[in-house]
């Protein structure tokens, strides 16, 4: 065995983790396209960013794409959970594809504020990662109207056009007290700062965090499960070390675990992200056993619910299938 004794160890076990409702919608949606239309079906970038559900997706005849012209004409083509710029779905159009909608509905509802927004003449601060697929599709609503901010170190640099007519948004998978801290700044810049309705932050990513929050001032080690291309799973990472955490790391399956990590470590936190198979963590549990951390203690910071349709063109397909 490595690391300090046996006696003592434990791990403490998120809840909730793992798939949230639009991820979950958004596999859905794909499996059940390949059921009613048979493989191949395409996929516009991933549908979620986990390469194990790519991967696996991609035995099953699904082919991932970087751009719509990259999909065979009239052929069926799946928009991701990240959503899309409208110039993309006029190219998909314009190919005569056959297109299912996978947009998880709360990054649709950013998209309807971009479009509101834009219309009542506000320039539109988008709290968010720059280049992220979520990202780049919202800005696609309204590119005159739209510009980044990628952290709190490029607000006081903002230069906008008319400081009575400037509003925010945020992409749903930020950290909650990082983004709050940035609109109070652009607040303080910008006292006729206009938000939306109701906070952009997915209920899953903020239910995820507040878990972290819960355990990691007593876990020496948080493991997050999840891709690094996962940007709700990096966050648990940066939220883990900021609420106190020993240490985080981010880990796509339990084989990349480094087992150094676990030296002097009595306390693992552990959780994933939302586009992450429960599977996943399952392993991840098994490979610390295996080193004596048998304990396993459940924290339940929330209880999700949420469930989403599928898209109307799976819905309706005989519709689809025309």
């Amino acid at each position: 065995m490595t690391a300090a004794s046996a006696v003592g160890r434990r791990v403490l076990l998120a809840f909730p983790r793992s798939f949230c409702a639009g991820v979950e919608r958004a596999i859905a949606t794909v499996e059940k396209a390949l059921e009613l239309f048979g493989p191949p079906v395409y996929v516009r970038r991933q549908i979620v960013h986990n390469s194990f559900v790519v991967e696996a997706l991609e035995k099953r005849g699904v082919v991932f794409v970087n751009e719509i012209e990259q999909v065979p004409e009239e052929a069926v083509v799946i928009f991701s959970a990240h959503g899309v710029a409208p110039a993309v779905r006029s190219q998909a159009m314009a190919r005569s594809l056959r297109t299912i909608d996978a947009t998880c509905p709360l990054v649709t509802k950013v998209h309807h504020e971009a479009r509101r927004l834009a219309a009542a003449g506000f320039e539109i601060l988008l709290l968010g990662q720059e280049g992220h697929d979520e990202v780049v599709g919202v800005i696609g609503e309204a590119p005159d109207h739209v510009r980044v901010v990628d952290g709190p170190d490029q607000v006081d640099a903002l230069d906008v056009r008319d400081v009575n007519k400037v509003a925010w948004l945020s992409q749903t998978t930020l950290a909650v007290d990082e983004t709050r801290d940035m609109v109070d700044q652009l607040g303080e810049r910008f006292p006729a700062l206009v938000g939306p309705p109701s906070d952009d932050i997915c209920y899953a990513a903020q239910n995820r965090q507040n878990a972290v929050k819960a355990m990691a001032s007593e876990a020496d080690l948080v493991l997050v499960v999840g891709s690094g291309n996962s940007h709700n799973s990096n966050r648990l990472v940066h939220v883990a070390i900021q609420s106190g955490a020993g240490a985080a790391h981010l880990v796509e399956s339990a084989g990349k675990i480094d087992e150094a990590w676990l030296t002097g470590v009595t306390t693992v936190g552990l959780t994933s992200g939302a586009s992450v198979p429960d599977l996943l963590v399952r392993q991840v549990l098994h490979w610390l056993a295996r080193r004596g951390y048998e304990h396993v203690e459940e924290l339940h910071a929330a209880r999700e619910r949420q469930v989403f349709a599928l898209p109307n063109e799976l819905t309706r397909p005989r519709l689809a299938v025309l």
